[in-house]
């Protein structure tokens, strides 16, 4: 028997604290999390590490060598919620020129927005919904 990845979200409107936009995956082999507010970072865990220093830990992800940064500033300065935009068109680019589908695609968005319903209504009916 083959078992895939699972998955636990939660969210809520009722705190009544500050609440964010964050989410962690975790494996056999580590983790990672990313926060919003902290955009410029992830935090880190691998099962690796020595035991004396296991944990997690962040990295900043402002170096020429991650992900677009090249394209930006130089290392070490960070950039805004405003820039994710950029990436975004410059992906939708890259594949038309390269006639493939972009990643995620129009049924990535479908999909998800599956999910979203369902979670609306299971939060009104107070039920579990099949995806």
């Amino acid at each position: 028997m083959r078992i895939g990845p699972g998955g636990s979200p939660w969210t809520t409107r009722r705190r009544r604290w500050r609440g964010s936009n964050r989410f962690e995956i975790n494996g056999s082999k580590g983790s990672v999390a990313f926060d919003l507010e902290r955009m410029n970072e992830l935090e880190v865990y691998f099962e690796a590490d020595p035991v004396a220093s296991r944990g997690f830990r962040r990295v900043m992800v402002t170096e020429p060598e991650h992900p677009y940064i090249k394209a930006w500033w130089p290392p070490g300065h960070i950039i805004g919620y405003e820039h994710t935009f950029v990436h975004t068109v410059y992906e939708l680019l890259e594949a038309m020129a390269d006639r493939r589908v972009p990643w995620p695609s129009f049924v990535d968005g479908v999909r998800n927005q599956r999910v979203l319903d369902a979670v609306e209504k299971a939060a009104q009916t107070r039920a579990w919904v099949s995806v």
